[in-house]
């Protein structure tokens, strides 16, 4: 089967590839002049989220897209056809196959559309701007002289969009959020003053709406953590990988790129006998970046550790947990990216010595390769900027998402043995290892959120493959919610209530479901109006919750994935009520789903074989 291709934002790469690690001969800034230039004040040295958003200023994406020039001083004319070799916030380098005799700061003007992809997200637009020629070249391309012209945008693309499109995009969201806010409780009302011909039923969606609704609110309430510049404490991150080749490279990377003291942090890497050519591209990331590391002292902070046999990824976090240095262990997927400003943020809560673990903000970094990455893409946000955001309010995250979390390293050794040999009705626990060791810190510790510290990771891109991964979620989900409501009456009244209706509510809602549009239509011959009505309210939440924050066209996806959700992903919970003792990941070969796969060859064996002595006897009996 042929692989999708995934649309990815590309930047263009930096010639020195650890161009975030502070330096410390004070050789260089972490900041180039381009987005300097756009300080007004003295830069804060210790302020990396300062540093990372002028860096974002000046980071240049690799693309191509057509861009139409006109002339300050020839309204009516337009220079041809000119395509986009890379784009900035600040500028855009163009090129043709002609000249133009564009001359160095000569004032044009630029209409052009920037696709999916090409930029962060929500950057993509129509855009019709002034620029200034700051630099004119030609390079020979395949044996062709192309024409080039650096263009600085007299106002930066964040100020114009802003302008444009993003402050409108706020106001409508906030002022629609309200809006539905409103009608959900009216509708919620009116189950009240009906809640005695039908208990069960409104009694429900009183609990429903009043779940959804207070998520939202505390998950706005949410404050990060502030950087302390003086709270540095020693961080090993510990990357688990398994047959990732395509991706590791960028994630060992990412990893040993932060902005953070050298002596402070290392990476490990741990191979669970991967059987293609993962150990061989790690190491030559490795490679790579100890040639420019000298200074950094890469080869002492960065370390590559293959299994002797493929034990799983719990083993292989655990061997990485035991040959880590530091007080505090980072879990980061084989497929996540991190930002450079990720572990300095990440490690702020730990302030508070009650503090267990925390979770940062994963995004999708495969979002625009098609419908079904879009629709993950609101998922994963309001996921982790509503939802887990509420749970920080109460320091009870319920699950340290494995894409990025942080423990105290004494607590993973604490509960090292049970975490490795978790059994559920007998089957060993091979998935779910977040929400599982999150289970673990929550008995004794609190849990919380940083949504400044963010990676990005790959999400499925196919759907059988995203239906496997959200089955082994519900799986998970189930087994580890009721480990934990044996200690979750524990933590604050409020937040076990809480947990007590997160429970609840999506076990009950294919019966809910079922009611509401098969059983009330056919028995009574009622339209579910009201139900439909619901639903759309609950859609325009999270669509507008993500136009809020992100300011982005793909929140119209967040429909798509309420629909998604209720006629497809819902009917996977009453599956996973009988199964969610299985223990194959069906997406990857672990020993399990290898086992499995054998059972299930000598079943059909065995069906083949009977099959063939029927019909040896039938052809017997005949004769």
């Amino acid at each position: 089967m042929k692989k999708k291709k995934e649309i990815l934002t590309i930047p263009r790469s930096d010639r020195r590839i650890l161009s975030n690690i502070p330096d410390p001969e004070n050789v260089r800034s972490l900041v180039n002049r381009r987005g300097a230039s756009y300080q007004t004040e003295e830069i804060d040295p210790t302020d990396v989220n300062e540093i990372y958003r002028l860096q974002l200023l000046s980071l240049r994406y690799v693309t191509k897209f057509e861009v139409q020039i006109k002339r300050a001083r020839q309204k009516t004319k337009i220079i041809d056809k000119q395509y986009s070799e890379d784009i900035s916030v600040t500028g855009i380098l163009v090129y043709s196959d002609k000249p133009n005799h564009l001359l160095i700061d000569e004032i044009i003007t630029m209409h052009f559309t920037i696709p999916n992809g090409a930029m962060p997200e929500g950057y993509e637009s129509k855009v019709k701007l002034k620029a200034q020629v700051v630099r004119v070249f030609t390079k020979e391309v395949d044996g062709e002289t192309l024409y080039y012209y650096a263009c600085e945008f007299l106002q930066p693309l964040n100020e114009y969009m802003t302008k444009k499109r993003w402050g409108l995009s706020i106001f409508v969201s906030s002022i629609f959020l309200l809006v539905v806010s409103l009608i959900v409780m009216l509708m919620r009302a009116e189950s009240v003053i009906y809640f005695r011909f039908n208990k069960f039923l409104y009694l429900y969606s009183i609990i429903a709406a009043t779940f959804l609704l207070s998520r939202y609110f505390f998950g706005i309430l949410y404050k990060n953590v502030p950087i302390n510049p003086k709270f540095e404490p020693g961080v090993s991150i510990i990357i688990p990988v398994f047959n990732e080749e395509e991706w590791i490279h960028r994630t060992i990377l990412s990893c040993i790129n932060q902005y953070y003291p050298v002596e402070k942090l290392e990476v490990i890497v741990v191979d669970d006998y991967s059987t293609d050519s993962t150990e061989e591209r790690s190491k030559e990331m490795i490679e790579l970046i100890h040639s420019e590391g000298e200074r950094f002292k890469t080869k002492e902070r960065l370390k590559f550790h293959k299994l002797p046999q493929n034990g799983g990824k719990r083993e292989a976090l655990v061997a990485g947990v035991h040959i880590a240095q530091h007080d505090l262990v980072v879990f980061v997927d084989s497929d996540s990216f991190l930002e450079p400003h990720a572990i300095r943020n990440l490690v702020q809560p730990f302030q508070d010595p009650k503090m267990g673990g925390v979770a940062g903000r994963t995004e999708v970094e495969n979002k625009f390769t098609n419908a079904l990455t879009k629709l993950q893409t609101v998922r994963y946000y309001i996921a982790f900027r509503i939802m887990k955001a509420a749970e920080s309010w109460f320091d009870t995250v319920t699950c340290l998402s494995g894409p990025l979390a942080c423990y105290r390293k004494d607590l993973i050794l604490k509960n090292e043995t049970a975490w490795l040999n978790q059994k559920f009705l007998g089957q060993p626990a091979t998935f779910g290892d977040d929400r599982s060791m999150t289970n673990y810190i929550l008995k004794t510790h609190r849990t919380g959120y940083q949504d400044n510290a963010v990676c990005s990771t790959i999400v499925p891109s196919d759907t059988k493959v995203f239906l496997s991964q959200q089955m082994r979620w519900k799986r998970s989900w189930l087994r580890e919610s009721l480990r934990a409501f044996l200690f979750m009456w524990k933590k604050e009244p409020f937040m076990f209530l809480f947990f007590i209706i997160g429970l609840i509510v999506p076990i009950a809602a294919p019966i809910v479901v079922v009611y509401n549009l098969l059983y009330v239509p056919i028995m009574h011959g009622v339209f579910p109006t009201t139900f439909l009505i619901g639903l759309l309210l609950m859609a325009m939440l999270m669509s507008l919750a993500h136009l809020y924050f992100r300011k982005s066209k793909l929140w119209a996806f967040g429909f798509i994935f309420v629909l998604f959700y209720e006629f497809i992903l819902l009917w996977q919970m009453p599956v996973a009520w009988v199964t969610f003792w299985k223990s194959t990941w069906g997406t990857r070969e672990t020993p399990q789903d290898v086992l499995a796969k054998e059972k299930k060859l000598e079943k059909q064996k065995l069906r083949k074989s009977r099959f063939s002595l029927r019909k040896i006897r039938k052809m017997g009996d005949r004769e």
